[in-house]
């Protein structure tokens, strides 16, 4: 279990990156949405004892995370945004590299956990290949492997599928989904499919603040038969955007819009409930007061 407790930090430009941040995180995957400037990164940074908050407590599994963080770092694992590789290195040798710096000193154990982790992200066939030349993709799962090099417990993962294509955002959920199973993994995204598919509890943050915390089902379930949806032209949004809480809204083939409402009543002919998703639950909490 990881415990967070009061954590707060601003930068010395004035802005608030979290304020008083409480949340205890548990074993699986566990996943942390919001915006782009949210404070997911400095979060994050901050239980990777890469970044010290000004003030608040973070314990995991009895390590002081803030007052030993030498004692995490043997059993952390951090995948950054993006991070830099050796050119010309192949990915087998650097894997190596990284295990003999995370104190595997025997050569053979290190083959083995090399091989291990090679095979576990599905890159066993391209180990001997540059990790220079690997599509982003192929990074981020080489990302995983070395971060696995030390068998963590506690497994942080900051915005890993930006940019990444369908297919290899798949093959990189995929690898997390088997890692997620075993240890407690945290995993930061503003997308919300990615904590809808692989996620068992999550939190939704902005602004520093944690505005919600629970199963994505059971926040889905909060809001069940409070979201309703209509076909619309496309000059009658301003009206509904003024009059009732808009959650959402998009173009349908024949250029008309459809728009989703949240509100505990129909608000108008013409409206029939949707099924309640997650991403209503998202703008939900970062518009909770708009009008009903």
């Amino acid at each position: 279990m990881l415990e967070i407790q009061n954590l707060s930090k601003t930068y010395k430009n004035g802005t608030c990156a979290l304020n008083n941040v409480n949340i205890n995180i548990g074993k699986g995957m566990f996943g942390l949405l919001g915006p782009n400037g949210a404070g997911k990164s400095t979060l994050m940074r901050i239980m990777a004892t890469l970044q010290m908050p000004d003030s608040g407590f973070l314990n995991f599994e009895g390590i002081s995370v803030l007052n030993t963080p030498i004692e995490l770092q043997k059993i952390l694992g951090y995948l950054p945004q993006s991070f830099g590789v050796y050119p010309k290195i192949s990915a087998e040798k650097l894997l190596d590299y990284f295990g003999l710096l995370k104190g595997i000193s025997s050569k053979g154990e290190r083959q083995k956990i090399v091989q291990h982790v090679l095979e576990l992200t599905n890159l066993f066939e391209v180990r001997k290949k540059s990790v220079s030349g690997y599509s982003g993709g192929m990074k981020q799962r080489f990302g995983i492997a070395q971060l696995l090099l030390n068998n963590p417990k506690l497994i942080i993962v900051d915005e890993p599928t930006a940019g990444l294509d369908p297919g290899e955002r798949n093959r990189f959920l995929n690898v997390l989904r088997e890692v997620g199973s075993e240890n407690t993994v945290i995993f930061s995204t503003h997308i919300v499919d990615d904590v809808s598919e692989l996620c068992n509890d999550m939190a939704i943050i902005n602004k520093g603040e944690i505005l919600k915390h629970n199963t994505p089902k059971q926040l889905i379930k909060k809001i069940t038969n409070k979201v309703w949806t209509k076909n619309i032209a496309t000059d009658a949004i301003e009206r509904y955007q003024e009059n009732y809480h808009l959650l959402s809204s998009g173009f349908n083939a024949d250029n008309s819009m459809n728009i989703r409402i949240y509100a505990n009543n129909e608000p108008e002919d013409g409206f029939v409930h949707a099924t309640a998703n997650l991403e209503d639950v998202y703008f939900l909490s970062l518009n909770p007061n708009k009008k009903q």
